[in-house]
């Protein structure tokens, strides 16, 4: 009841700046809110190359606002800060933007009301959902009726999500209690990695050249989605000590744990000539995707973007039942993955060992989630939100997006 009303508290603050920046003009402005950055960051390059000129501004929660600090000529505010004086800039951007590209759920949306020819776009975080989200997420009968009245809201200021696939699309309209008219078949920006040989090279070549004592060997990457139980502490549940003694020396295994957990693992303990942390956001997921030989993962996203490489992967759900009942996942989880799954660390161990992986089936999956996400995806955005701006020689013409 108390954190109800210190949410509510805050919106009605934040409506009363928002509405009086809402009388100022419209600026030819776009205006970026950050939580991940992947998105971001692509649209936001792909505008430079196409050569758009118009007013750029990030605002940035936590530690995304690294990804663009560096940019000359845009604005970089931190997000959600106890600094008034960029808090109040904040609200004012947001009020006299043109368009508002968003990665995540952001609560403030729901004190606010654009104006008509304001155009928001949700550039969400992954390529595709196995867990629930949304209206739809397990979590939410246990909320009060005034939140769920607040999460509708912050959906209803979606004008389009961007989807890879129409089956994310079909997700989206679910969780958001959207529909069809909101939809954006652009593709995942983030995705154009996979298909840009000379970036994955430069990536490849760089992460290999800091650790050449991986010449050689398998890479494993493990990258667990979060509970909302163990963001303040995580529990690592696979057994690092048996996978070195069982594997061997042919193997590497990398360590990215979800952006949302605070990890207080002590790792020195481990084997430092198998384990690496990737868990800090110095390296990319991109980067650590395209040179794993194989996944291991459970509830995460990223097996979406993992696919387009052809790459075995494992599915390590020992919580299965307890994640299910609480957290809520797809009704075609088990049937559709496009790989194993497993409870324990032998079995993961001996499916290693084995090799014996379904590339069929991965391929399907890639086909069936990245529909839209075929290279151009960063350039198919572009056009849409600049189509005056935008130069024809500057991208190709592929399809209609929504």
């Amino acid at each position: 009841m108390a954190r109800e009303l210190a949410i509510s508290l805050y919106l009605f603050v934040f409506k009363c700046v928002f509405s009086l920046f809402h009388h100022l003009p419209l600026k030819d402005k776009t205006t970026f809110v950050i939580s991940f950055g992947d998105n971001s960051y692509y649209v936001f390059e792909e505008m430079q190359r196409q050569n758009i000129h118009t007013e750029v501004v990030f605002l940035c929660k936590g530690k995304a606002i690294k990804k663009f600090r560096e940019y000359q000529g845009v604005t970089t505010i931190p997000l959600e800060t106890a600094n008034v004086l960029d808090w109040c800039r904040s609200i004012y951007h947001l009020a006299t933007s043109r368009y508002i590209l968003i990665d995540n759920y952001f609560g403030f949306l729901a004190s606010v009301r654009f104006k008509p020819e304001v155009e928001c776009i949700q550039l969400w975080h992954a390529s595709g959902a196995l867990k629930k989200f949304g209206l739809e997420d397990e979590s939410v009968k246990y909320r009060s009726k005034r939140a769920n009245r607040r999460f509708q809201q912050v959906y209803n200021r979606f004008d389009k999500v961007v989807v890879g696939s129409d089956v994310m699309a079909e997700t989206f309209i679910r969780s958001f209690g959207l529909n069809e008219n909101h939809i954006l078949r652009t593709g995942v920006p983030r995705t154009d990695f996979f298909f840009n040989e000379a970036a994955k090279q430069r990536a490849m070549e760089t992460l290999l050249s800091k650790f050449p004592e991986w010449a050689g060997k398998k890479l494993i990457l493990y990258a667990p989605t979060y509970r909302d139980t163990e963001l303040n502490e995580f529990s690592l549940h696979l057994d690092i000590k048996k996978m070195r003694q069982k594997l061997g020396d042919d193997f590497i295994l990398m360590l990215r744990l979800h952006p949302a957990v605070r990890t207080s693992l002590y790792l020195d303990d481990f084997m430092p000539d198998f384990l690496y942390d990737f868990s800090s956001d110095e390296y990319e997921i991109n980067e650590l995707l395209l040179v794993a030989d194989i996944l291991i993962t459970d509830y995460s996203s990223i097996p979406f973007e993992f696919s387009l490489l052809h790459r075995p992967m494992i599915f390590f759900t020992y919580d299965l039942e307890e994640y299910k009942a609480k957290r809520g996942l797809l009704d075609e989880f088990p049937a559709n993955l496009p790989g194993p799954i497993v409870k324990d660390t032998d079995s993961i161990i001996n499916l290693i060992k084995e090799n014996n992986f379904n590339f069929n089936k991965i391929d399907q999956y890639a086909k069936q989630w990245n529909k839209y996400s075929n290279g151009h995806s960063s350039a198919n955005l572009v056009r849409y939100l600049f189509q005056e701006k935008s130069s024809p020689q500057a991208y190709e013409k592929l399809h209609d997006y929504s």
